[in-house]
């Protein structure tokens, strides 16, 4: 396999940092490919604007999508961004490591998909969901969270992580095309113990040795809509 991981934590010693370290380790013993973007390190920048390209579609109102499919046509992307999207093309499985914040992604990972995952390379013309342009790819979400398990519970205080992290599963991945995996989580890593940090890492690194084979997250088939995108009836 080939494992392309996005790393979001600004602290190199945090348990982010162990887990990428961990998953580095565990996936080249065993053969695979890695490549890592460790986004503070490499100091990036997460705001779109026009810095993200070096052609010019309109330049008299900025419109990022008209920008993006005009790049996309004339090999107009900055060449950070470039690099970032060919990492996508070369992977098998994409994996964002990073501390859920605010019920979401850190806005360094947010502004990496909002400047990455651009309209006429990431989607468009009909490219999306099942039909995205990374069908036959993978993607995962490896989080840690500041409340422990129980909070994250159907019936917790934070409400249930699976719809807390929808809009990342379905709304990014498989939107593009990825098949979304089960998301891995270190539950309160700052709270617990050694021996349970211990115990995160050995069962990240039993999951990173499935990546090609756990069963992804289901969710319906372009096919189970109308024309107006509401689902059939049955």
């Amino acid at each position: 396999m080939k494992v392309f991981i996005v790393h979001a934590h600004p602290e190199p010693q945090s348990f982010n940092g162990a887990l990428t370290l961990h998953a580095q380790e565990v996936l080249r013993a065993a053969g695979h490919e890695v490549r890592v973007s460790d986004l503070h390190a490499m100091k990036w920048n997460p705001v779109l604007d026009r810095h993200n390209f070096t052609t010019v579609a309109n330049p008299d109102y900025f419109k990022p999508q008209q920008e993006e499919m005009h790049a996309a046509q004339h090999h107009g992307f900055a060449p950070d961004v470039q690099a970032e999207m060919e990492k996508l093309q070369w992977c098998d499985v994409l994996v964002f490591q990073a501390p859920l914040w605010w019920f979401s992604l850190p806005a360094i990972l947010k502004g990496w998909v909002d400047r990455v995952f651009a309209m006429g390379f990431a989607y468009g013309g009909g490219r999306w969901f099942d039909r995205g342009v990374f069908r036959g790819k993978r993607a995962m979400l490896s989080l840690t969270t500041g409340g422990g398990d129980s909070f994250y519970a159907p019936d917790g205080i934070n409400g249930d992580i699976n719809d807390l992290l929808y809009p990342i599963n379905h709304g990014i991945f498989y939107f593009c095309g990825f098949d979304a995996l089960p998301p891995f989580l270190s539950y309160a890593p700052a709270r617990v113990s050694d021996t349970q940090r211990a115990a995160y890492l050995a069962a990240y690194g039993e999951r990173l040795l499935t990546l090609d084979t756990v069963k992804p997250l289901s969710y319906p088939p372009l096919a189970a809509f109308d024309e107006t995108f509401r689902r059939r009836a049955g």
